[in-house]
């Protein structure tokens, strides 16, 4: 985490601060100017701290409170919103003995950074959030590093306490990253290799690491997460609208059960100029764009050819080759045609 303000109140907690810049060089220390000392590199202010507190709340990911537990909780509770959106919350006591990962554990990012900040000076780390402290799998963290996002969060917080709690729990995973946990699972966790073991299994909740559209009689009683495993390759024509792409799109994976929230990028052909209405629906989704030359599309081996194909672009295949080579995968989805200028083919990409 780089965006992170130190906020020290007293002199102690500003030498403390000093310290942990220098481990954390990019972070930011704030402390009121009736301390100023020239020889630490500091924002010195002069309004009230509960003041500033408002103002650092809202610009950084992270925020460091060199005081008291309970003057933290006082100084920040105006201002909370969301474990969603409200900034991870460190508090170090006056002596550095302690840090306490006081708000948004993790989704915030607060109990990675308490650890790291403890190692470094030497304290002790205080992580209370139950999942860490049974060991167990943090549900609404799982994936997080690669990127995987969660299709309704509503049921997190109820099975997260069926984690915790030890009720069993099933896991069933097709595609994305395999390593998301590096220990032995927990004794009430089981992983199932299709999804009519799971629903099979006495399983209390599962968790499910797909990218196709799971019925609602499985996902209500479900954490799904969607790995970003979808390339969508796109043939079209200069002029075409992003409201085509997105309506053709939005067809196209609910005919063969795909999620959009997993996919990783559009990829198309590099054309001299690019076409707006894909760059258009890229930013309208999110979405990144990647382009490979002709030359490249033409050395892909593709199912189906097109010889109207070849003789405008130069080769026999944009979607289906375009996203064959940009996933190093196969496709899931071969070219479908959307007249007369849209063809889209998704390949899945494999972990």
């Amino acid at each position: 985490m780089d965006k992170v303000a130190i906020l020290a109140i007293t002199k102690n907690g500003i030498r403390i601060a000093s310290t942990i810049k220098q481990f954390f060089p990019g972070w930011e220390i704030f402390a009121p100017s009736k301390f100023q000392n020239n020889a630490i590199s500091a924002t010195w202010y002069n309004e009230q701290t509960s003041v500033k507190v408002a103002e650092l709340f809202g610009r950084f990911d992270g925020l460091v409170c060199l005081f008291s537990l309970g003057a933290a909780i006082r100084l920040v509770s105006p201002f909370l919103k969301d474990k969603k959106v409200d900034p991870a919350v460190i508090v170090i006591d006056d002596k550095a003995s302690f840090v306490i990962s006081a708000l948004s554990g993790h989704i915030g990012g607060a109990n990675e950074l308490t650890e790291e900040i403890a190692k470094k000076i030497g304290a002790t780390p205080v992580v209370t959030t139950a999942a860490d402290v049974n060991k167990t799998i943090p549900v609404d963290l799982v994936g997080q590093e690669f990127g995987w996002e969660i299709e309704d969060d509503s049921s997190v917080t109820r099975i997260s306490a069926f984690m915790v709690n030890e009720e069993k729990i099933g896991i069933y995973q097709e595609v994305g990253e395999k390593n998301w946990w590096k220990s032995e699972l927990p004794k009430n966790v089981t992983i199932y290799q299709t999804i009519d073991q799971l629903m099979q299994s006495d399983s209390k909740a599962y968790l499910i690491i797909s990218d196709k559209i799971i019925s609602d009689i499985i996902a209500k009683n479900s954490v799904i997460y969607r790995p970003k495993t979808l390339v969508v390759g796109i043939g079209l024509h200069g002029d075409t609208s992003k409201e085509k792409i997105k309506e053709c799109l939005n067809l196209t994976l609910a005919k063969h059960d795909l999620s959009a929230k997993c996919i990783a990028r559009f990829v198309s052909i590099k054309k001299p100029k690019d076409v707006q209405g894909l760059v258009d629906a890229g930013k309208d989704m999110q979405i990144p764009l990647e382009y490979f030359d002709r030359e490249e599309l033409a050395r892909v081996t593709i199912p189906n050819p097109s010889q109207m194909v070849e003789a405008y672009e130069g080769t026999p295949s944009v979607s289906e080759a375009a996203a064959i080579k940009s996933s190093g995968g196969i496709l899931v989805v071969e070219k479908q045609k959307f007249p007369p200028d849209l063809t889209i083919a998704i390949a899945r990409i494999e972990k």
